[in-house]
């Protein structure tokens, strides 16, 4: 299993720079990582001689940078599990989590996840790391989780959370029918007085902002597409029940199972951009049976 490395070479603009501040601002390794490189086996290489984070840089220095091997989880049992990879490369493993498994494991009701199954595949591909989810899915919510290979990965992914440029959508049922039939739900959430699972729209919560659009209406219910603009724990579930439609399924937020066994909530699409590729990433996942027998009546 060989350690994660990169190779950069130096042009003008960047001449006169610490090697330091390169790495830190302009590559956007972290101090912590830095540290790690230092202390726990990577390596810092300007034209293949060993150098400090203190080496001013050169036009046309070649950069290397070694990290150091990943620490495998001792807290975590891998676990064979059936995964549907959507994506995959080097750097990112994207894969459609079915429902009724939660992304990691649950210390209350689970005995498997899907970071468990993650932890299996990569003992079986040796690809030498541990879990780095970039997102995360409620344990009946179905779709797109995406993971980073490695630690670099993960940060500069999880900048891209921050900013608002890695960008997901969702289809879901949902009760009823929403006037206007698009539209932004804002409003702040929080967790629920007495609980440690329950959400709510609450004055002191954590900003939260969701756009939907209705797809199609039928008697009861309709399908919408949202797309979020902030990441809060069952975000889309506590702003639909808000406005009165809540999802299909969730009986946690006043839907009902009459229809299907699970909140009728997939992520369909997930678009980043590639930090390594330089390009755009925009990974799909197809509806699943439960919910498209009620999207095709």
């Amino acid at each position: 299993m060989k350690p994660l490395e990169f190779t950069w070479t130096i042009n003008k603009e960047f001449e006169g720079k610490s090697l330091r501040d390169y790495l830190l601002k302009d590559k956007l390794i972290s101090r912590q990582a830095l540290t790690d490189i230092k202390f726990k086996g990577g390596d810092l290489k300007v034209n293949d001689e060993h150098v400090t984070v203190r080496y001013n840089l050169k036009a046309g220095d070649i950069v290397t940078v070694r990290f150091p091997v990943e620490e495998i989880s001792e807290y975590m049992e891998p676990i064979d599990l059936p995964l549907s990879v959507l994506f995959e490369d080097e750097h990112f493993l994207a894969v459609d989590k079915p429902a009724d498994l939660p992304t990691i494991p649950s210390r209350f009701r689970s005995k498997e996840s899907l970071a468990q199954g993650i932890l299996h595949y990569y003992q079986k591909n040796r690809i030498a790391s541990t879990i780095h989810a970039v997102n995360r899915l409620d344990r009946n919510t179905s779709g797109i989780v995406l993971f980073a290979k490695h630690r670099y990965g993960h940060s500069l992914l999880s900048r891209q959370q921050k900013d608002g440029t890695l960008n997901r959508s969702y289809v879901a049922l949902c009760h009823g029918v929403p006037e206007p039939h698009s539209g932004t739900i804002e409003a702040p959430i929080g967790r629920k007085e007495g609980s440690i699972i329950e959400r709510c729209v609450r004055p002191d919560g954590k900003q939260a902002k969701t756009n939907y659009e209705v797809i199609a209406t039928y008697e009861k219910y309709a399908l919408i597409k949202l797309k979020l603009e902030t990441g809060r724990t069952h975000q889309i579930r506590v702003h639909m029940a808000h406005i009165d439609h809540p999802l299909l399924g969730d009986d946690l937020y006043g839907g009902t199972l009459q229809f299907i066994e699970r909140q009728a909530l997939h992520s369909v699409t997930l678009a980043f951009y590639h930090p390594f590729e330089e390009k755009m990433i925009e990974i799909h996942a197809p509806i699943p049976e439960d919910m498209k027998k009620w999207m095709e009546r």
